[in-house]
């Protein structure tokens, strides 16, 4: 678990002080990816990491695109021993692509950071960022996307992403939740 120690000390030191609600969101992903270690086996280690750097991309040391899963990539792609499933499911988390060709990044994300062939591990992230809140607390993945809505704005480039993003992250969502469920964990 020295990766998962890592990308804490990482992340806490960029977006604790100048984004605390986005620090607080991050150790309610966190939590919510520790919970699913049961259901992960191996890959439970990637997908903490993963989920305490998901927003790394918008602190402003990191933030150059002003894209934070392609800022946050790029950083964590500049540093030792950071592994390739972590970075990319950072640059891709919860349909980044979808924000992506939004913002007319979509070839530069899928040249730089393809996305993982590994579904379930995949949607545990979308489950995790898209089931906590702003900060921190669990929620649903609807109320998530109500949420996004109402702060970003509908017609707004996350507002546009969201809306076409929202059935794939509600059926990601009810695919983690059936193999929680499945395994008989409480999450």
């Amino acid at each position: 678990m020295a990766v998962v120690r890592w990308a804490f000390e990482l992340a806490e030191s960029l977006l604790a002080e100048r984004l605390p609600r986005r620090w607080a969101h991050t150790r309610g992903v966190a939590a919510r990816a520790e919970s699913l270690a049961p259901v992960l086996e191996d890959d439970a280690e990637t997908l903490v990491a993963a989920a305490v750097l998901h927003d790394i991309g918008y602190a402003p040391v990191v933030a150059v695109t002003g894209f934070h899963p392609l800022d946050g990539a790029r950083h964590l792609r500049t540093l030792p021993g950071v592994g390739e499933r972590v970075v990319r499911l950072v640059a891709n988390h919860s349909f980044a692509v979808l924000e992506a060709e939004e913002r007319g990044l979509q070839e530069i994300l899928a040249a730089e950071f393809p996305q993982l062939d590994e579904e379930f591990l995949v949607d545990a992230l979308v489950y995790c960022d898209m089931t906590t809140t702003p900060d921190g607390s669990p929620t649903t993945s609807y109320a998530r996307v109500e949420e996004i809505l109402g702060r970003y704005g509908a017609d707004s480039v996350v507002g546009r992403f969201i809306r076409r993003a929202a059935p794939a992250i509600h059926e990601s969502v009810a695919r983690v939740q059936g193999r929680v469920d499945a395994a008989g964990l409480t999450i």
